[in-house]
């Protein structure tokens, strides 16, 4: 948890930022399950309430960015209040990213919603989705409680998600070679399936940072990785 400090207003813009923080994470973490529920159910019109929810995400990630050089500027932290600010900084800028990521899979969303038809590989991509959000929700516990423990195993668990995309890859190259009147449709759903794959990047940031917070070291350099993906733009 964060440490108690003598200046009672200094505890109170930490614990605002603190706050920011959560609610960006719950943005993000609906914006998924939304984007997902979208891409399954063909539906269209939640896609589009996706996209629409991520002005919210995008204004709090500059109300962070904002509240973290006032905090600076009028505190002078050091030590672990620095790393508490900087923290929160760089925790923003990753949530921003996954709902920019779970944007990008409701586009895809629409975009085929009047298809009909969903390939086999489509439980992979849920499967994916599943274990992101379940990481996602973990580091968020880790920074809430400033868990390092909690955090590094998050971070050493992404290399599950990457061995589901190279499976989803495998499954969606099959179905486009069966019948290439597939790959435009199984295009849409590679690049969700790279998405999903970007959330558990990004939440291995976080997961980082959250060990950096806690105990002022840094993770390894290289982190788990798991079978070799593609690289989908």
């Amino acid at each position: 948890m964060v440490e108690q400090h003598t200046v009672r207003s200094f505890d109170a813009e930490l614990e605002l930022l603190g706050r920011h923080i959560s609610e960006m994470g719950g943005i993000a973490e609906k914006m998924l399950a939304d984007a997902m529920d979208a891409l399954a159910g063909m539906n269209a019109e939640l896609a589009r309430q996706v996209i629409s929810a991520d002005a919210r995400l995008d204004a709090l990630q500059r109300t962070v960015e904002e509240e973290t050089v006032a905090v600076i500027a009028r505190r002078q932290p050091v030590a672990v209040d620095l790393r508490e600010i900087i923290g929160a900084l760089r925790i923003s800028g990753d949530l921003e990213r996954v709902g920019d990521l779970a944007k990008n899979i409701a586009k895809r969303a629409a975009k085929i919603a009047g298809e009909g038809r969903m390939p086999r590989a489509m439980v992979g991509l849920k499967s994916m989705h599943d274990l992101a959000v379940m990481q996602l929700n973990d580091v968020l516990d880790a920074y809430a409680q400033r868990d390092a423990e909690r955090a590094k195993a998050v971070w050493l668990r992404d290399a599950e998600l990457d061995s589901l995309e190279d499976s989803v890859f495998r499954d969606l190259l099959t179905h486009m070679m069966e019948d290439p009147r597939n790959i435009t449709f199984c295009t849409h759903l590679l690049f969700c399936s790279k998405n999903l794959e970007r959330v558990g990047d990004h939440t291995t940031n976080i997961a980082e940072t959250v060990f950096y917070i806690r105990t002022g070291r840094p993770l390894p350099n290289e982190r788990p990785r798991g079978a070799a993906s593609t690289d989908l733009a």
